[in-house]
């Protein structure tokens, strides 16, 4: 058998292969290392940070639906002072490399968690702009072109670590979206975060969720996020982290096929918790079988 290389480089950040996990979906990692050895992962992307706790959202907020799923779990986390006392020792133990959420309703809040974690051991951040500013009235951050480079030019005068960049597919044009984060300072992007969906209970004749809407995800979303990431990997030049229904290694292919050189597994955790070493194990058998030595010789292969 051929000697493969299923390592790859972010930002200067080699992980051993390309597969991380999807924020807010593997926590920080610690329930399931009781199922995987999180040591086979590229990285593990911790559940969103924010500079002081948050509550979340009420209940009910997770839904199953045909699919996928949908959440309003609302980000809730005990903020960055416990990540950094209790978070990054534990993952510290395992030979895989941290990307750490950031979020945060305000300018202010995002710029605040990036300086406190600033010096914090972790290799690389993850900005989540699907965030709602409180100071425009709800809207998400990362749904104005303008809006985007803002914040992440702010967070980025904070951030002494390489800056993935999370774009929302709730907008008309997810490549001005890309190109405004990459103007404002971003190295890296990740595509998808969930797509806003909704369930309505037709015996109560109310919605599902507390909530009323929710992210929607799942395999589901995966053929609109393939198509998100090839349509981004043609319109910038930075290293991108596709994501969206990933539930096997055929489904990473398909991902680093359109353009990403990272890949995260998220709601599929859920229903199988060694998913993410599957797809790796998967990735590393696909390259043997097909006589691929590097995963750049398939990379972005889609005109």
């Amino acid at each position: 058998m051929s000697n493969v290389n299923t390592a790859v480089k972010i930002c200067g950040v080699e992980m051993k292969n390309p597969v991380t996990t999807a924020s807010g979906t593997f926590g920080s990692g610690r329930e399931f290392s009781e199922f995987v050895d999180l040591s086979k992962l590229g990285a593990v992307t911790v559940k969103g940070v924010a500079a002081e706790p948050w509550k979340g959202n009420n209940a009910p907020r997770i839904a199953e639906t045909y699919g996928g799923m949908l959440n309003s779990v609302g980000l809730q986390n005990p903020g960055a002072d416990y990540f950094i006392e209790n978070d990054i020792p534990f993952l510290r133990q395992f030979d895989t490399k941290i990307i750490v959420n950031i979020c945060g309703h305000t300018i202010e809040e995002y710029c605040a968690v990036a300086e406190k974690l600033s010096d914090a051991d972790v290799d690389m951040f993850e900005l989540n702009i699907s965030c709602p500013n409180v100071k425009e009235g709800g809207i998400t951050f990362g749904t104005v072109p303008a809006m985007a480079e803002k914040v992440v030019s702010e967070v980025r005068k904070y951030c002494k670590k390489p800056l993935i960049v999370k774009l929302t597919p709730n907008v008309t044009d997810i490549t001005e979206i890309a190109k405004a984060v990459v103007a404002g300072g971003a190295d890296a992007v990740s595509l998808i975060n969930t797509l806003l969906g909704m369930r309505i209970d037709i015996n109560k004749r109310q919605p599902v969720l507390a909530n009323k809407v929710g992210g929607f995800s799942g395999p589901a979303i995966k053929p609109v996020a393939v198509r998100m990431v090839y349509q981004v990997g043609k319109a910038v030049d930075v290293p991108i982290i596709g994501m969206g229904g990933i539930a096997t290694w055929e489904d990473a292919i398909e991902f680093i096929m359109a353009g990403a050189t990272g890949v995260a597994v998220g709601s599929a955790n859920f229903a199988n918790p060694f998913a993410t070493v599957e797809v790796a194990e998967g990735i590393e058998r696909y390259m043997r079988e097909n006589n691929i030595k590097d995963l750049s010789e398939i990379r972005g292969i889609i005109d």
